[in-house]
């Protein structure tokens, strides 16, 4: 029997045909090289246009709730269209557009108990993995501040926590992180000794946002909650940002926990893992690129105590993320995957050394925000 991909013509014909979709299909091949759902592009023909479709199997492994997020997805990118059109802009391309099965379900589950879902594919479009140039992290900064700007009338406590404090950071070390230390299953704390003190050292950071946001000085919106470069699709001809994918991990949150966790990954001047510590910083120039772009779109939709916290979210959430590597490789390597022995203790090693660069120049990282 052929196969497309893992699946067989006859089974994915199956899948296909519970969708929406208009005109007679033509092509549909494996798309992409995501390590978690598995995608395909669909080709319809329908009166002589062609129509572009993304059919994606869910990995129920790793999102327990598909119900929940696929609710959340449909209440976002609804709202997104109509503000979109508001605007007068396009919201086949400026937002994706899900397809409802021809049951009216955000979803289809398949007789082997497989997930599936679908969306229009964006036309001419391009996403990248690394942040080579300031312009291009300045317009990943439009990307993802456009998308807090249109949604920051939307009632962020009607979507699903479908990772319940993901960015709580003062959880993570309490109830994560100091529990790792106590029992050093594995025997390695005495390996990481010096890491453990410098995360115990910064305690009072892990619930300040979180503190603010209890008692109303910051309110809870609309996050992404995965802002990597790759998960923003750009036009091919121009390089402008187009839109934000990959909306798996939206739910409630702050906005801080987005623009922390895309200056942590776009902002170190090293390679996440890279072992030579001497080659960790916090590149400035990266910084105020993308702090630009992120503030030009949202910068109205944000209070003053929002943007006076942006710098230090930066820090926060590297911290955070450094934390998370120190409790999995404390644990045995059980949630990150790793290449050798030592690679969640190198990941951690790193991201502390960036937030000790970041606490260096904080006063210069809160001037470039002020500045804008």
């Amino acid at each position: 029997m052929m196969l497309v991909g893992d699946i067989s013509v006859e089974n994915i014909n199956d899948i296909i045909s519970q969708f929406d979709y208009s005109g007679t299909l033509c092509d549909c091949r494996v798309f992409g090289s995501g390590h978690i759902n598995t995608t395909y592009l669909l080709t319809f023909e329908d009166g002589g246009a062609v129509q572009k479709y993304i059919l994606q199997q869910v990995n129920p492994h790793v999102f327990k709730n598909i119900e929940s997020l696929m609710e959340n997805i449909f209440k976002v990118t609804s709202y997104l269209g109509d503000e979109i059109r508001r605007f007068g802009g396009d919201e086949n391309r400026e937002a994706l557009h899900y397809i409802k099965t021809r049951c009216g379900k955000n979803f289809y589950v398949a007789a082997d108990g497989s997930y599936y879902r679908s969306y229009v594919f964006v036309e001419n479009s391009v996403s990248y993995n690394s942040v080579d140039n300031p312009e291009l992290f300045k317009e990943s900064g439009i990307a993802f501040g456009r998308f807090q700007r249109l949604l920051s009338d939307f009632p962020a406590n009607s979507l699903v926590e479908t990772i319940p404090d993901f960015h709580n950071t003062a959880k993570r070390f309490e109830c994560e992180f100091l529990p790792a230390v106590a029992a050093d299953k594995m025997g390695r704390a005495s390996a990481c000794a010096a890491e453990i003190e410098f995360v115990k050292d910064r305690r009072e950071y892990c619930s300040r946002l979180v503190d603010l946001q209890a008692h109303g000085v910051i309110p809870t919106r609309v996050t992404h909650n995965d802002t990597k470069l790759n998960n923003v699709l750009f036009d091919k001809n121009t390089g402008k940002a187009i839109c934000v994918i990959d909306l798996d991990t939206v739910m409630p949150g702050l906005a801080h926990y987005d623009f922390g966790d895309s200056i942590r990954f776009g902002a170190n001047t090293a390679a996440e893992d890279e072992a030579d510590l001497s080659k960790v910083s916090v590149n400035l120039e990266y910084f105020k690129a993308y702090a630009e772009g992120f503030l030009s779109e949202a910068g109205q939709s944000l209070n003053q105590d929002e943007k006076q916290q942006l710098a230090f979210a930066s820090l926060l959430m590297t911290l955070e993320c450094g934390m998370r590597f120190l409790t999995d490789y404390l644990n045995g390597d059980v949630y990150f995957k790793t290449d050798y022995p030592e690679h969640n203790l190198v990941r951690a090693k790193n991201q502390l050394a960036l937030v000790a660069d970041m606490e260096k120049h904080m006063g210069k990282m809160e001037a470039i925000i002020n500045s804008l």
